[in-house]
């Protein structure tokens, strides 16, 4: 099993770099958040601990690059900010797990074991919705054995919407979770990107899947959901 370590304090990744080397784990270490994003990219890990607080990008927007990249990799974070809010937006972003300095080292080792045993039990590489598939290895969708391009952008939104199929999603939580941004209000950002992904993904097929939620954002499903919507 291999793990990426995004930490700059020395002590502490030295001392979890040890630690986890000694239970089996080839560890990789990155001090700041440059060099972690081009490891995550250049590599393949099973686990991604991250600490918040690391030198540009810091811990919330590595992950959002690699969610939005269409990274599954298990995430844990590792980090001093303990506020029921920082957790929720950890979780939130899509971490897999959340643990707060100063940590007992049996505890940090028994939530990587549990994730890297579900990495390794669970490892989709395709997500289906009706007869859309998006293939996350390839970073190739089709749809009715149809390929559709994708910008890097576009392929970010539509893995978002499939992999949170049936949930309406706001406009505030697309922007933060595909362009690592706040929503204004007065930007149309996410309506064009919406707008343009439903001329590739539905234009050319009978049946449109991407909905408009009058008022609220945006939903992926297949049809006969039930849900609210209008196009």
């Amino acid at each position: 099993m291999r793990v990426l370590l995004a930490e700059d304090e020395i002590k502490t990744h030295q001392f979890v770099r040890r630690g986890l080397t000694e239970n089996g784990y080839a560890v990789d270490v990155a001090e700041t958040g440059t060099d972690a994003l081009e490891l995550a990219f250049a590599n393949h890990y099973d686990l991604v601990i991250l600490d918040v607080m690391l030198p540009a990008p810091h811990g919330w927007q590595i992950l959002t690059s690699l969610r939005a990249s269409g990274s599954d990799v298990p995430v844990l974070f590792l980090t001093a900010r303990d506020s029921v809010a920082d957790r929720v937006k950890g979780l939130e972003l899509g971490a897999d797990d959340y643990l707060v300095k100063p940590f007992a080292f049996a505890e940090l080792l028994a939530r990587v074991r549990s994730l890297t045993r579900r990495r390794g039990q669970v490892s989709p590489q395709q997500l289906r919705i009706a007869d859309l598939e998006l293939d996350l290895k390839r970073r190739r969708a089709t749809r009715q054995e149809t390929s559709i391009e994708l910008t890097a952008r576009e392929f970010a939104l539509l893995w978002l919407l499939m992999r949170r199929s049936g949930e309406v999603l706001s406009r505030s939580t697309i922007a933060e979770k595909v362009w690592d941004m706040n929503f204004d209000s007065d930007t149309n950002v996410v309506d064009v990107a919406v707008r343009r992904l439903r001329r590739k993904v539905d234009d050319a097929f009978p049946t449109p899947l991407i909905h408009t939620v009058r008022g609220v954002g945006y939903v992926l499903e297949a049809p006969d959901s039930g849900t609210d919507t209008s196009q």
